[in-house]
């Protein structure tokens, strides 16, 4: 079973095999102006990453690295990675997927944070995410979960 994570190329291809996902939205759309805008294909770089079986693309993220001047998540605060839009198509999952990109994300060695969708919290346990422990979790309507590496301070779970 094929699970090399890599980094999507921004181009129409990638874009259509996108509205194959739930989770396609505004950020899609804002790459497809710029592919517009810019007309050379591969040219835009993407946060995208993802898994091929075959030629078709069954799972894919995105992964971005926020620097320590915004984190409102981490104790002292630190450079990190937001991932987000993590999916797998329905007939893929439950064949490790999601794990082999969480790991790649992991592999940077530096926390992350997402924000999970509904029903998945479950997954993103047994990822080892916890939910994170900051005052700031009701102004930015967020409920997010984070991941620390090792040698890294977690905070206290009460």
């Amino acid at each position: 079973m094929p699970t090399k994570v890599e980094k999507l190329k921004i181009n129409y291809k990638t874009l259509e095999r996108f509205k194959h996902f739930k989770e396609y939205g505004n950020q899609e759309l804002s790459m497809q102006e710029d592919l517009e805008n810019n007309i050379v294909e591969n040219y835009v770089d993407s946060p995208f990453y993802g898994i091929y079986y075959g030629d078709n693309l069954i799972a894919r993220m995105s992964l971005y690295r926020i620097k320590a001047k915004y984190d409102h998540y981490f104790d002292p605060p630190q450079d990190y990675l937001t991932l987000w839009k993590l999916e797998v198509l329905p007939d893929y999952q439950g064949k490790g997927y999601g794990k082999a990109l969480v790991d790649f994300a992991k592999s940077y060695g530096l926390p992350i944070k997402t924000n999970p969708r509904i029903n998945s919290h479950g997954f993103w346990e047994k990822m080892d995410f916890q939910k994170a422990q900051y005052d700031m979790e009701r102004d930015l309507g967020e409920n997010p979960l984070i991941w620390l590496p090792e040698g890294v301070n977690e905070q206290e779970s009460s």
